[in-house]
């Protein structure tokens, strides 16, 4: 069995009182302050993440985007240099291998950044399928750190420390330069919270001195060192899915409510022709979101019922930090999706009315 890893910035989390959990291979923060401070500290200031074990693979050559083309869904010939995508891989049954970001670094080099929990896998599927192309994949993961700066003040933060041009970085765009002294670092305005803000790439050897730099230009603006528990309470509030709990081989795009992301007309990719079959006859179920409407929180895991027998399964769930009730999400079938439709979920037994809401639940006001 393979030693728990753990990031570059381990030793300064500990100092500062983290609380850590085993997580895709590496020993991650869970909470500081608490997770519910967390949560709050991004939705009105900003908050640092450490979510260095996400995966990096690069894919390059002269047939770099066409093997990039074959094996994600959404359309990255629509890209120019310095722009990125949210995207999933599938397997020729439509099975989702991982959703992931792909950057475009030049016409023939794109940059994947793919769950850290599913990186060896990733990497054996993306060398697989794009074995039939005339391009190289190398897996970058050990040469990176990555952290996101989140929340309203992001911007001011990081802005003191880098003279990239950051105001002029749109939502999916990135720059590479130099962050608080540290050269080749990747900026992107991307991240998983539904608040503006940025993720950094960094090379491993410079990154601890990157987050203090961090801590110090925030300290001003009310930022706050997150753990996992809030990036999870964060995205599941916008109903981003979580791979491994919302999203797995066993889903497709389009009953994950991600058909936004599959662009059928752009050529063959893998997934292409099962993906065509399920838009053509409908998806059998739909993954929503929903309230309860008697007490209790939702758990991955607890069962979905309608009328007295099972239909679902609940697969993320919390009680939300920003509104004030519990708030869950699950696949049911496409008859009991719709806006308003009512089922019981089983917590501890016992059945306990939910709603189909509209989503995202959570709303940043302009």
């Amino acid at each position: 069995m393979n030693a728990t890893r753990r990031t570059p910035f381990y030793s300064i989390q500990e100092a500062r009182g983290a609380r850590f959990v085993p997580f895709a291979g590496f020993e991650l923060p869970v909470q500081y302050a608490g997770v519910v401070a967390e949560h709050q500290a991004v939705r009105s200031a900003a908050g640092l993440f450490d979510v260095s074990h996400m995966g990096e693979v690069v894919i390059e050559g002269p047939e770099a985007e066409s093997a990039v083309q074959w094996l994600v869904t959404n359309d990255v010939a629509k890209l120019s240099d310095g722009k990125a995508l949210y995207t999933v891989m599938c397997r020729e049954d439509g099975g989702i291998v991982d959703d992931l970001i792909v950057y475009r670094q030049a016409h023939d080099s794109y940059f994947l950044c793919i769950n850290g929990a599913c990186r060896a896998g990733d990497v054996a599927h993306i060398q697989s399928q794009a074995g039939r192309f005339n391009c190289r994949v190398t897996d970058t993961s050990d040469a990176w750190a990555q952290v996101a700066v989140q929340g309203p003040h992001a911007e001011a933060i990081l802005s003191r420390l880098t003279a990239l041009p950051l105001a002029a970085i749109a939502p999916f765009g990135f720059a590479d330069g130099e962050v608080a002294g540290c050269r080749g670092v990747r900026v992107a305005r991307t991240g998983y919270t539904g608040e503006p803000g940025f993720e950094l790439y960094i090379p491993v050897k410079p990154a601890a001195q990157l987050w203090v730099a961090l801590e110090e230009a925030g300290l001003s603006q009310g930022l706050a060192l997150c753990g996992l528990g809030a990036r999870d309470t964060l995205r599941l509030e916008m109903k981003y899915p979580l791979y491994g709990s919302d999203i797995d081989l066993q889903h497709n795009p389009l009953e994950a409510g991600l058909g936004w992301v599959v662009k059928l007309n752009k050529g063959e990719f893998s997934g292409r022709a099962a993906l065509q079959a399920v838009k053509s006859q409908g998806p059998a179920r739909k993954w929503v979101g929903f309230k309860m409407l008697g007490r209790g929180i939702p758990r991955p895991g607890y069962p979905i019922h309608a009328g007295g027998a099972p239909v679902g399964v609940v697969t993320s769930g919390t009680h939300s930090p920003s509104l004030g009730e519990p708030i869950g999400c699950g696949y049911v079938p496409t008859a009991l999706a719709a806006l308003g439709s009512e089922f019981e979920v089983i917590i501890r037994e016992r059945p306990v009315a939910a709603r189909v809401v509209e989503t995202p639940f959570y709303k940043r006001e302009a």
